[in-house]
Formats: C-alpha cells, sequence, structure tokens
C-alpha cells in the first residue's frame, strides 16, 4: 500500500493492565473522520480526507494512487486544483518558438477558452466539459476553420497539462469529442473591375498598395515592408526579404512567412505604377527592430509608410484605409451612422489581392510550380490544393489542343480525285 488511513475520530492508547484499547479522540464526531495518507514520488506526504463510514473509499483511493505511481501515470490531486485561467496563463507565458504564433495563440485561449472556463479546476475536467464548451464556441464562432485553430490551440493546452502532471488524460481526445471541421471554400478570385474599384477608393499614398499585392503577390506585411532596394525596376523582380509584423504591441522587421526569402517577376505596369507612387511619396528611412522588440535595429528606405513618415500599423490600415475602399467599392456596406467600425469582411481583407494575383497568373498558362515560388507557399502540392479550381480543364486543354491541330489539318486537306 502507498500510505496509509489514519482514523481521526480515534486512537490506540495502552491501559493500566497493558493491553491495547480503542479510545475517543477530541476530535471525535467533528469534521471529516477519516484521512488517507501517502508519500508522492517528491517525498512529500499528501493526504485526502473523507467523511464517516467512508473508509472502505479511501482504501481504494489509496489503492488507485499505488496503482497510477506503479504505472508512471501518477499525478498529485492537488495540482490538479489549479484553475483552468490560472493555469492557462502559465502555459502561455512559457510559449516557445515564433512570437507572432505564441500571439496568435494567446488571443485564441484568452478571448475564446477562458471566458468560458475559467473556473474549473484543471483535475476536474471531463469529456462532457469540452463538449458543452464546443457547443458554445460554435455559436460564438461560425467559422468551422477558426474554430477549429481554436479547439487545437485548447488542446494543445492540456496536452501540456497532461506533461506537467496537472491531470491524467487530455480530454479534447476522448472519442466522444468531435473536433470542429474546417470548412472547405473555394476561393473566388475578385474581378479586375472589383480591383480596379477598390484602388480608386484607396487614398493617394496607398493606391500602389494594391499593385504590390496585386501585380506581385505580396502578403501584406511584405507590402508594408518593401524597401526601396528591394525593386529591381531594371531586370524586372521584386525581391521579398522581409516583412512587418506585431509583436507584443511593438512593430518588428521579421523575414517574410516560414523565412521563405524569394523573387517575384515586376511587370513594366505594375514597375511603372511603384515608380509613380515613390515619385509622389518619395521612401522614408524607418527604423525598426529585428524580429523582436529587443532584437537589433535595422533600418529601411520603406516604399509604403503612414501620414507621418512611419511604418504602417495593419489594424490602422485595416480599419481606416481598406475597410472605406472596400465600400467604396461596394464590397460591404457604408459605415452606418453612429458605428464606428464598418461590417467585418473575412474573405476581403488584402489578401484577396495574392488570389487575383494568383489566378491572372494561371489565367495566362502560368505554371503551378512557378507560382508557387512567387507566392512563398511551402510546396507546389500546398498551392495546387488552394488554386487547383482555377486551372483550366483537362477537357478544355483537350478540345483547344485537338481543335489547333485539325484547324490546320483542315486548311491543309485536299480531297482526293473520284
Amino acid at each position: 500500500m502507498a500510505g496509509y488511513v489514519q482514523d481521526r475520530w480515534y486512537k490506540e492508547v495502552q491501559a493500566s493492565d497493558g493491553k491495547t484499547v480503542r479510545v475517543r479522540t477530541d476530535r471525535y464526531g467533528i469534521g471529516l473522520r477519516y484521512r488517507a495518507r501517502y508519500f508522492g514520488p517528491d517525498g512529500s506526504e499528501k493526504s485526502q480526507s473523507f467523511p464517516d463510514r467512508q473508509k472502505g473509499r479511501a482504501d481504494k483511493w489509496l489503492t488507485r494512487i499505488e496503482g497510477d505511481m506503479d504505472a508512471g501515470s501518477y499525478v498529485d490531486p492537488k495540482a490538479g486544483e489549479i484553475s483552468f485561467g490560472a493555469y492557462a496563463e502559465k502555459y502561455l507565458g512559457g510559449l516557445t518558438g515564433d512570437l507572432v504564433s505564441q500571439e496568435v495563440v494567446r488571443r485564441r485561449i484568452r478571448l475564446h477558452a477562458v471566458p468560458y472556463l475559467r473556473t474549473r479546476p484543471m483535475g476536474s475536467f471531463k469529456p462532457e466539459h469540452v463538449r458543452a464548451w464546443l457547443n458554445q464556441l460554435q455559436l460564438a464562432v461560425p467559422n468551422g476553420t477558426y474554430r477549429r485553430a481554436i479547439y487545437d490551440s485548447v488542446s494543445a493546452l492540456f496536452n501540456a497539462a497532461v506533461d506537467d502532471k496537472v491531470l491524467k488524460a487530455n480530454p479534447c481526445h476522448a472519442q466522444s469529442v468531435k473536433a470542429p471541421v474546417p470548412e472547405d471554400r473555394l476561393i473566388v478570385p475578385w474581378t479586375e473591375e472589383r480591383v480596379v474599384a477598390v484602388r480608386s477608393g484607396l487614398p493617394a499614398r496607398y493606391a500602389a498598395t494594391v499593385d504590390a499585392a496585386g501585380g506581385c503577390g505580396l502578403r501584406q506585411g511584405e507590402v508594408f515592408g518593401l524597401a526601396k532596394d528591394n525593386v529591381d525596376f531594371a531586370a524586372g523582380w521584386v525581391h521579398v526579404r522581409q516583412q512587418i509584423k506585431r509583436v507584443g504591441g511593438c512593430l518588428v522587421f521579421a523575414p517574410p512567412k516560414r523565412g521563405k526569402l524569394r523573387d517575384t517577376p515586376l511587370s513594366p505596369v505594375v514597375g511603372a505604377g511603384l515608380q509613380e507612387h515613390m515619385e509622389q511619396f518619395p521612401p522614408v528611412p524607418v527604423t525598426l527592430p529585428w524580429k523582436t522588440p529587443d532584437g537589433p535595429l535595422v533600418t529601411l528606405e520603406l516604399v509604403f509608410t503612414s501620414g507621418v513618415g512611419k511604418a504602417i500599423w495593419r489594424s490602422y490600415f485595416d480599419d481606416f484605409v481598406w475597410k472605406p475602399a472596400l465600400a467604396h467599392a461596394g464590397v460591404i456596406p457604408p459605415r452606418a451612422t453612429g458605428q464606428r467600425r464598418y461590417a467585418a469582411s473575412p474573405d476581403d481583407g488584402m489578401h484577396a489581392l495574392r488570389h487575383f494575383y494568383a489566378s491572372v497568373v494561371l489565367e495566362a498558362g502560368g505554371s503551378i510550380k512557378a507560382l508557387s515560388i512567387y507566392l512563398g507557399h511551402s510546396d507546389p502540392g500546398f498551392t495546387l490544393k488552394i488554386y487547383t479550381h482555377l486551372l483550366p480543364s483537362s477537357e478544355e486543354k483537350a478540345r483547344t489542343a485537338v481543335s489547333s491541330v485539325f484547324q490546320r489539318v483542315h486548311s491543309l486537306w485536299v480531297p482526293a480525285a473520284a
């Protein structure tokens, strides 16, 4: 046995005749009668109290503790008393890896899990509690893909709790818990007319951001981080070497997503648009730390800056520059009188211009492999998965190829003599 059960209502004493007898203690009838005690793997004494007439339950509890120790699955019952909210803060404070990814995980857990699960002790979690939370999450977050991302972040937290011996098993892994299903949505690229309308709705200072994103396939952070020296007008290339990201409430320069440096073709027309922009709004030297708020300072002459010559904050641009342009183009309704914000439009952010760029390249016959390089994707298979529906159909290619050949065959055909 890993320990013993103490009866706090009785004690054994030696009588005058030398025999051992049970007598009541000063605690008789007060509080819980039985205390199951044992020594944990760290050498410290642990205990759990049980009421009168439940000695058998105390013995079973100790037996289970002993079995867990033998199996290497022991979890200190006291460790599981920490609330989800308190453990979440410990977990989020110890995240490692990419700082931007850390902030994404913090936002998911703090906004969508802690408000629902904050007070529940970690050791008390059962699959039913996760199922109840997922039902609430479905009402609060309609998008299945984002719900799945939130679920994955919370499941990772429970995995860490298992590793930390706070609970025995991850309740998200139970068969009865069904993870949210990501939504497979076909990308519908913007039309040329929409691109023109949105560009015309932007202030002159920001109009050419459409050229950089829709004409070169840059991500929003890469557009904001585009430096004068990254644009080679003579050779016709844009060198994607950095982006601007927000880390810990601070803007920083950082490598492109997944650290993939790349070059993307610069068309003469897009190049002319960028040159015109740089003549009207000359590049401004901007100094930011590299990768982290306490990183080494780097100075670059940025092509796009704010009205006061500073790096552009994404949140400001989205709310006060981009969405008014969407409303101007009729993509979203105008902002109602008295409202501070425009309607949500998750599919029509600046990223839509990357999809537009991809559709233009594919429609012109560009290869998936080349497009994957231009977009900075991890591999061509990922690009194919996203844009395969934009490729000309195989049957249409067959019709076009056969028509081309037989048009010549028919034109050269001379009827045989009768």
